[in-house]
């Protein structure tokens, strides 16, 4: 590539009308994919149809210039990034095509995400039918990535691997023809296409000759065992395999072709399934009785090691992982058949034959369908969860996926339990033990030069182990950057030589994702964690220092290990601003490269540090949900990164003006107070925007002092109970302090109202990091009173201030007493239940429910559906997601838009679908506010259970 290539490139694409994206923040947000790597690439480019791909792969031929091809970028290899062009499928060609349910096919475009594809299946389908891929992380990772890596999923026992399911692939070659590969050849997807046609009958000549060629290297060497992923798949080419191109190039990592399209075969659903628990004392017994589970006819056998279930519970609370045997191992084994009892008498026969075999330590049946979303939950955080364990430590990929025949597991685990123990190393092991497939984070140093020496030793010689057992040093995720070095371990020269061929034939200009399977490079080559300048990065807040050997700001945002559960479109709340924009800038992952960019040495945002434009920007559209801190499997907490940032960021700078007209609330709020008639009727919508605030919102009404007194009452002596009134209740809606105070009290408790402290949320929303900790040490010493009396806070997010952000701005003691007395409302009312006390006013069978997301990420996603069940209400609709509001942030003009459209996400949806009689919760300020947008009426859970409230209903 020659210096004016990139230009030259740009001014082609943009001609062709396709923008090639090349600033500072886009390409961090792509120099990283769930691997060990870092590879800046020249450009990104979303193509919006296949002849925009087209335009991308002829530019970048024209110009020499690499190409790689990206899905959800969660390869732990390294195979989504490169230092051309990156082509993102998954933002526009991500749609399916076709449904054909009489012959059980789907044609779809490459970017569609593979949950979204089972939802749009069991649609058309009524349930009959699903795409049997389904790799933990199928919530993001999109069918083209699957193709790539030729994934198999939890349920690869039964189904196998992505290529058993390919019919077909369109695909680009290297210089742009469009063709399609298929069961028994390769041809000119327009036959119309003169160029085309002559390039597929010369690839044909070419593929045919060097199946001939090498037909016992293939015969002997591929398609050993169920997992052999390593290298390229040629052993479809074979005459007894009916020369399957389509099927050749599954697992060919982008190095030949580009995908542009997919035909896949789709599979029944069986009418039932069951789940086993196993717990077992170690992994290695776990995978002794893999061959007896086998001789059962299982749909999963998964297995997870207690470093995970440790840290799920550490990061989420106890109740996280529910449903767990004894044990320090689990293997989860699901049965299915279209006979439910028949499926249950082999659980049982299961069961009890394993029991017998005396390695066991226990083992249930999983019939509650809670517990097995929790458990399976686990497994598929799983990379996440042990990349940041509950001790402290990290650990990495790298070896993360080889695979042995499921009979030589065990054996082949207490070996590589022997080289890890051998070299210094732990490793945390999770994975598909019924395809003999392990996925083993290791506690790897790469940040020093013996760490990485250490590394590149364990690496060589675990896939000398692994060959010796006849196994595949990879068994889903793809050779790419991390194991390709290794292939000659593996392979023949002869064989290596025809991979070396097949690539050529396809690519002979070495565009597409070089270095990956053919000419590696070193595999320390380009890691992430290598150069990182070692600096001090002073912060407000205290982070986690780990083993003290990197700065702890640093090490906080290198946290995001790429596995992308915040680009998921459902489930849990993470991340809002990517569900409204479907752009990587927006997702959590994608700040989080901006900010690893920002630490690096030689990275361009770092020479600005604190004072980065690209990373502001990326941070633009963070709600500072909090959500990312718990829905995270590695616990990123991006909130706490933005308000650090914006307070290096704004220093001596001019700050919005929402900055200061909602940032510094608390402090108007005591001042209107004093006047609420008069500044009600002064505030406009001109008034509004005056405040760098939208006019389109409605602004709340201010109450008087007067009211909050009456609200509050008097004093009470030898009160057992703080309630602190936040400034949002004190200035907007004290008949909910009025309300709190009435249902505490109902309990037996004597309530003491405070309303002269603050948590400081608005300051450390906006980045005012300096007064906030001013602030929160006046409330910890005001609330440090030498007892144990439990604070309960009115508002979730001001509470959820107090017990987290308390202790890790003010960091003292006072700080860390206080923080462990806060309850939230919701939570105080759980408690008050489990100790006796009934609710003495009639409830509502149904309730619909907007959570807080700093409550869900704090105070646990349950708590408010916790606390409604043990108040009596079982009928809950939650409309778990973001409001949209969050703070300061749906009330600032640029970001009105972008809030409404995050209501839509959750909260929007589950008020049409509420009766309008029904009650609406929303114990958070900001979601109330939401909800009146909406054009509803909401309440807060004191006002619910009120023991005043059915008497003021009367009156």
């Amino acid at each position: 590539m020659t210096a004016a290539a990139p230009q030259r490139l740009v001014d082609a694409l943009s001609a062709a009308g396709v923008t090639l994206e090349t600033d500072d923040r886009r390409r961090a947000e792509y120099s990283y994919d769930a691997s060990n790597y870092r590879v800046r690439p020249l450009g990104v480019a979303f193509p919006r149809t296949v002849a925009d791909a087209v335009e991308v792969v002829r530019a970048c031929a024209d110009a020499g210039v690499p190409i790689t091809s990206r899905g959800g970028g969660t390869s732990m290899a390294g195979n989504s990034i490169g230092p051309g062009v990156v082509l993102d499928f998954s933002r526009y060609l991500n749609r399916v095509l076709r449904i054909d349910a009489d012959v059980r096919t789907v044609q779809v475009e490459p970017g569609i995400v593979i949950t979204d594809l089972m939802g749009q299946v069991a649609e058309a389908t009524a349930g009959r039918l699903t795409f049997a891929p389904d790799p933990s992380s199928k919530s993001r990772a999109t069918v083209g990535g699957a193709i790539g890596n030729d994934a198999c999923g939890n349920h690869s026992v039964r189904h196998g691997r992505t290529s058993d399911h390919v019919v077909a692939l369109d695909v680009l070659t290297a210089d742009g023809q469009l063709l399609t590969a298929t069961s028994d050849g390769l041809w000119a997807t327009n036959p119309d296409d003169v160029g085309a046609v002559a390039a597929a009958a010369a690839l044909t000549v070419a593929l045919r000759g060097i199946a001939a060629e090498y037909l016992s290297e293939f015969r002997l060497e591929l398609g050993r065992i169920p997992r052999q992923v390593s290298g390229f798949h040629l052993a479809h080419l074979l005459p007894e395999n009916g020369f399957n191109v389509a099927r050749a190039l599954v697992g060919s990592e982008g190095t030949c072709v580009v995908i542009v399209g997919a035909t896949l075969r789709l599979v029944p659903v069986a009418e039932s399934a069951q789940l086993l628990c196993l717990g077992y004392r170690d992994v290695v017994d776990a995978a002794r009785d893999v061959m007896t589970i086998l001789e059962y006819s299982p749909a999963a056998v998964e297995g997870i090691d207690s470093s995970i279930v440790d840290t799920m519970r550490h990061r989420r609370g106890p109740d996280a992982v529910v449903g767990l045997p004894d044990g320090c191992a689990w293997l989860y084994v699901e049965l299915d058949g279209d006979d439910h009892a028949q499926v249950s008498a082999r659980g049982a026969e299961l069961l009890q034959r394993l029991r017998e075999s005396g390695r066991l330590v226990d083992g249930r049946i999983v019939a509650d369908p809670t517990e097995s979303a929790s458990l399976w939950r686990v497994r598929e955080d799983g990379a996440g969860l042990a990349s940041r364990l509950a001790s402290g430590g990290e650990s990495w990929p790298g070896w993360e996926d080889s695979a042995v025949a499921p009979e030589q597991l065990s054996d082949y685990l207490v070996e590589m339990l022997a080289l890890l123990d051998e070299l210094g190393l732990t490793g945390v092991m999770y994975g598909h033990f019924g395809a003999g497939c392990m996925h083993v984070r290791i506690t790897f140093d790469q940040r020093t030069e013996a760490g990485r020496a250490v590394m590149a030793d364990f690496v060589h010689r675990a896939a000398a182990l692994c060959v010796r057992f006849g196994g595949s040093v990879s068994g889903e995720h793809g050779d790419g950057r991390a194991r390709s070095d290794v292939l000659p371990l593996m392979y023949s020269p002869s064989t290596m030589t025809a991979f070396a061929k097949f690539k050529q034939i396809w690519d002979p200009l070495a565009i597409l994702n070089p270095g990956s399977i053919i000419d590696p490079a070193p595999m320390l080559t380009d890691l992430a964690m290598a150069g990182i300048a070692p600096l001090e990065w002073q912060t407000s807040f205290e982070l986690a220092a780990g083993d003290g050997t990197v700065d702890p700001f640093v090490r906080a945002v290198q946290g995001c290990v790429g596995v992308g559960r915040c680009r998921t479109s459902s489930g849990g709340v993470m991340c809002p601003s990517y569900r409204a924009t479907g752009d990587e800038k927006d997702s959590t992952r994608g700040r989080a490269r901006a900010l690893q960019d920002m630490v690096r040495s030689g990275a361009p945002t770092s020479l600005e540090g604190w004072k980065s434009d690209a990373v502001r920007e990326s941070l633009d559209l963070c709600l500072s949900c909090k959500a990312c801190s718990t829905d995270c499997p590695t616990g990123v907490d991006m909130a706490t990164y933005k308000a650090e940032f914006f307070d290096h960021y704004y220093r001596r700078r001019r700050r919005p003006l929402s900055h200061y007209s909602l940032g510094w609330l608390p402090l108007w709020l005591k001042v209107a107070s004093r006047t609420a008639p008069i500044v009600n009727r002064l505030v406009r919508p001109g008034t509004a925007r005056l405040a760098g605030l939208t006019s389109q919102r409605a602004l709340p009404q201010f109450t008087s002092r007067r009211r909050l007194r009456r609200e509050v009452g008097p004093a009470v002596a030898h009160a057992d109970t703080v309630l602190v009134i936040d400034s949002f209740t004190q200035g907007f809606r004290p008949d909910v302090a009025g309300s709190a105070r009435r249902v505490l009290a109902d309990a037996g408790r004597a309530v003491e109202c405070r309303t002269d402290v603050c948590c400081g949320l608005t300051w450390i929303s906006t980045g005012q990091l300096t007064r906030a900790k001013k602030v929160l040490t006046k409330t910890a010493h005001a609330l440090d009173d030498g007892t144990d009396r439990p604070i309960v806070v009115v508002e979730p997010s001001c509470a959820a201030a107090l017990r987290k952000d308390l202790p890790e701005l003010v960091q003292t003691d006072a700080a860390r007493r206080v923080a462990a007395r806060v309850r939230s409302f919701a939570t105080a009312v759980t408690e008050q239940v489990e100790s006796g006390w009934r609710s003495s006013v009639s409830l509502p069978a149904e309730v619909t429910v907007q959570t807080h997301c700093h409550e869900y990420a704090v105070f646990g996603a349950g708590s408010q559906r916790k606390a409604l069940a043990a108040a009596g209400v079982d009928g809950v609709r939650e409309a778990t997601g973001c409001c949209g509001v969050a703070g300061n942030f749906g009330f600032e003009r640029e970001h009105y838009d972008l809030s409404m459209k995050v209501a839509e996400q959750a909260l929007a949806p589950a008020l049409r679908e509420t009766s309008s009689d029904a009650v609406v919760l929303a114990d958070g300020f900001s979601c109330r506010m939401q909800v009146d947008q909406l054009g509803r009426s909401s309440m807060h859970l004191a006002q619910l259970l009120d023991p005043d409230r059915e008497r003021e209903e009367r009156h």
